[in-house]
């Protein structure tokens, strides 16, 4: 029995036949979208490589049904700087990663961008470090790069922040 699904990913609406309803959206992700991006670490639930935003929540691919997601809008870290190419600026949580070394081997990165997105989105940043530890306490680094991705996740939220106030105050003009 195959059924059908829509899905908006990355800004692009994609219709889906799966021909097993138990597949996860992890691996229709990466198997059948190649979208390979959003990694598959312990498939539990337990490491956050697998986070994407669905309908602008952090959520855990691994556990989630395909299925379960008809109509929804799904980003993973392969839409986050979509169109961006050699000289256009990246998202800035993705520039502050790379400025405050917030990944060693990188196998942990698209997941831990992804949480920090979904976070700031979520207004659950703010400017404490204790705070974005907590928060991001569902992604974890093998490396221990722990304080560049906290480093990193504060300055991009300062950065958004700016950039949002400056937009407001130019439309405002």
């Amino acid at each position: 029995m195959s059924l059908s699904i829509t899905l908006t990913i990355n800004g692009a609406e994609r219709a889906i036949t799966l021909d097993d309803p138990r597949i996860t959206l992890l691996d229709l992700l990466r198997e059948r979208l190649d979208l390979t991006g959003t990694k598959k670490g312990c498939d539990r639930g337990q490491c956050g490589a697998c986070t994407v935003l669905v309908d602008g929540r952090r959520v855990n691919s691994c556990l989630t049904l395909a299925l379960s997601h008809d109509g929804a809008d799904i980003l993973t870290i392969e839409g986050v700087a979509q169109g961006a190419t050699a000289g256009e600026p990246l998202h800035p949580v993705q520039a502050a990663f790379i400025a405050h070394d917030g990944f060693q081997c990188g196998f942990c990165t698209p997941g831990q961008i992804m949480s920090a997105i979904g976070m700031i989105q979520e207004g659950q940043a703010g400017n404490d470090p204790e705070r974005v530890r907590e928060a991001m306490s569902g992604n974890l680094c093998r490396c221990g790069a722990y304080v560049g991705i906290t480093e990193a996740v504060l300055d991009a939220q300062r950065s958004m922040a700016e950039t949002e106030a400056a937009s407001g105050r130019r439309n405002a003009a």
